[in-house]
């Protein structure tokens, strides 16, 4: 049970791990646009900000610290 949630976390990990790849994209494309849409531009980074959280959330759950 334990391995089977282990590996569902891993999973969400690389699905998140995905999707903020994805946002540098957009990200990227967005800003080569003329106007800039600064209100979308601001979404996708505070979206990108909360995925990164939440990667370094599971990062966490998976590979805990070790104090020796």
């Amino acid at each position: 049970m334990i391995d089977e949630t282990q590996e569902e976390l891993k999973a969400k990990l690389a699905e998140l791990r995905t999707e903020h790849r994805d946002l540098d994209d957009v990200i990227d494309r967005l800003a080569d646009t003329v106007p800039l849409d600064q209100i979308q531009m601001q979404r996708l980074k505070k979206r990108k900000l909360l995925l990164k959280d939440q990667i370094a959330k599971l990062e966490t759950i998976l590979l805990p610290d070790i104090i020796a």
